[in-house]
């Protein structure tokens, strides 16, 4: 029975070391000490305390003088600013964006819409280790819309309601996927020119309540002042992006002092909705620039098309956040990345400086990134620099208080306690942009325009770096396709590439085909410029099928042409200006793709050659 305690005694401080060296924690004895800096602890400047201890990823002291750790780092912090890492209190979290995130200082995120199987492994992985090198996850999941509502028109098939009734099961299905709170959209897309379908406001309220009822928040995309008080009025906790069609009334803003609700303006994405691209001054900026991805890069500099966005539109924005933050209202800093405009990360700080020109001082700014949205969404170990919480903790040169862009200049980030490696994340830009200016030149082997003829029997090609299947299960789709060589092929051909595979009509816009990636590593933009055009020949079922060209330019939105593959072998042909007058400098890939209808579907490809 003694040998049996001691082996659990034993084996309970072995599973205790290992969890922390799993967290990436050190000993309580290696404790860091960032002394001799001006604190901004979530809420204010702690005039009187310098010094910061963190012990096992958390705060463990706040004081004025050095503690007596001679086997510590110590970070001598003159002249700098120690803040919480940053929260961005709207965003869309797709593909590794949590890693650039924490780079720029943002610790926490809140996503207003991914996939909850996605989520769900996030946040599975930040429970069990920490997840240190990336910014923490909380996620709302799939949005709650109407048929053919905001939310629907990116092709991924989701739920959505059209019933009070249905409101308690379909806010149980969000909390059983994983939601940390239901996003509701309340916008039939009017003030931008759009036309969507949007939930009745029994619904809305309906929504609301039972949200309420299983103890989540309920948030609310709006982007008319009705809509915000119709929101208002059923119960939403707080508005996820603010009105721009007019300005607000007394009544309006009375009515969300009297409710204690709370705003994410999204200040970031709304100017560039109005056709300015908000996020491309942070490229100018030195202190960021040199940590910015490339494939970010064209994101920043872009805007909405402007549409029927009024002129007026950004000034009400502006205005609005102005009226609401002086009547007292919670103000929460959120980018809305990474949509046009915005990316992960680097966009918090575009916020911070307009929430200053919609009038908020830099201090009211930066509790807006801070211990605002940890209090508005619940979370009581972060946000603030306390004894006990969460050392997730921003260091800048400079004093942010006066001028709110040093919060650019980052010296240091740490995720419970964990420095973040920065300089990993500089090293990969340059690498980056090194590859970008290699692109520039054609790739090797371009000169005769072959790219595969498949008569080594191999799924190969002349340059770039591969074929690789393509389908909609990326975006949660049931669509399948199998690539083989046959043989028999176009004339004086001996083999070509067989697609085989069905379609499924789950995903409102389903594919699956065969991507080709021109450049050195898939994704990467290669110059086919020197070529007009692209030839290949196909037989198939008799569906029409698609070949569609992605290119650095557009990002993720392609362009296409139609083509109808037959029994007997065809060739076809198209000019590069034939895809809404692209003209090959910087395509990233091109995909041979079935599309609806429904079923089974095969296509031969051969002889695929640029001209």
């Amino acid at each position: 029975m003694h040998d049996l305690m001691v082996r659990c005694i034993i084996l309970f401080f072995v599973i205790n070391i290992l969890m922390l060296s799993t967290l990436g924690i050190t000993d309580q004895n290696n404790a860091i000490v960032i002394h001799n800096v001006q604190i901004f602890d979530g809420e204010q400047i702690i005039d009187e305390l310098s010094v910061v201890v963190i012990r096992d990823g958390k705060i463990y002291d706040v004081r004025n003088d050095l503690p007596d750790l001679p086997e510590s780092v110590f970070i001598d912090g003159n002249g700098k600013t120690l803040l919480p890492g940053l929260v961005d209190s709207h965003v869309h979290v797709y593909g590794e964006v949590l890693e650039p995130s924490l780079v720029f200082g943002v610790t926490t995120v809140f996503d207003m819409f991914s996939q909850p199987a996605m989520a769900a492994q996030l946040r599975k992985e930040q429970h069990e280790t920490g997840a240190v090198s990336r910014a923490d996850l909380f996620s709302a999941g799939i949005l709650v819309t109407a048929p053919g509502g905001h939310g629907t028109q990116y092709g991924l098939q989701i739920p959505t309601i059209d019933d009070p009734d249905a409101a308690a099961a379909f806010v149980e299905d969000r909390i059983a996927e994983g939601s940390d709170y239901i996003k509701i959209v309340y916008d039939d897309g009017s003030s931008y020119g759009i036309d969507f379908n949007t939930l009745d406001k029994e619904t809305l309220a309906a929504v609301i309540r039972e949200a309420h009822r299983r103890d989540k928040l309920a948030v609310v995309h709006i982007s008319e002042l009705e809509d915000a008080r119709d929101a208002i009025e059923a119960g939403a906790d707080g508005l996820v992006h603010i009105f721009h069609d007019r300005a607000a009334d007394q009544a309006f803003i009375d009515l969300v002092v009297e409710n204690d609700a709370f705003i994410i303006p999204t200040l970031t994405v709304l100017e560039s909705a109005g056709g300015t691209p908000s996020g491309a001054s942070l490229l100018e900026d030195p202190r960021l620039e040199p940590y910015i991805l490339v494939d970010e890069r064209q994101n920043l500099q872009t805007a909405f098309p402007v549409g029927d966005y009024p002129d007026t539109s950004f000034h009400n924005t502006l205005e609005n956040t102005r009226m609401l933050h002086e009547a007292g209202v919670r103000i929460l800093a959120g980018s809305d990345a990474p949509n046009p405009g915005t990316a992960h990360g680097v966009s918090i700080h575009r916020e911070l400086e307009l929430l200053v020109q919609a009038g908020l001082s830099p201090l009211e700014a930066l509790r807006s990134a801070t211990s605002v949205p940890a209090q508005a969404f619940g979370l009581n170990n972060r946000g603030r620099i306390l004894p006990g919480y969460r050392a997730d903790l921003l260091l800048v040169n400079g004093n942010p208080i006066d001028d709110i862009t040093a919060t650019r200049d980052i010296v240091a980030v740490w995720k419970l306690g964990v420095q973040a490696d920065r300089e990993r994340q500089k090293e990969r830009v340059e690498q980056q942009l090194a590859d970008l200016e290699r692109a520039e030149e054609p790739p090797p082997g371009l000169d005769d325009g072959l790219i595969s003829d498949f008569e080594d029997g191999t799924i190969s090609a002349a340059f770039g770096s591969e074929w690789d299947e393509s389908t909609d299960a990326m975006m949660g789709g049931n669509s399948t396709v199998e690539m083989e060589i046959v043989e028999g092929g176009a004339p004086e051909s001996n083999y070509s590439l067989l697609l085989s595979g069905r379609i499924d009509d789950s995903f409102q816009n389903p594919w699956a085909g065969a991507m080709f990636f021109p450049g050195f590593e898939p994704m990467w933009p290669a110059n086919l410029s020197s070529k007009s055009g692209i030839s290949f020949w196909a037989r198939g079922d008799g569906r029409t099928f698609s070949i569609l060209f992605f290119t650095q330019s557009r990002g993720m939105m392609p362009v296409f042409q139609s083509f109808t593959a037959g029994d007997e072998w065809e060739r076809f042909y198209f000019d590069f200006s034939s895809f809404d007058g692209i003209d090959g400098s910087d395509v990233t890939g091109i995909v041979f793709s079935a599309g609806l209808p429904e079923g089974p579907f095969e296509l031969q490809l051969d002889k695929i050659s640029l001209e």
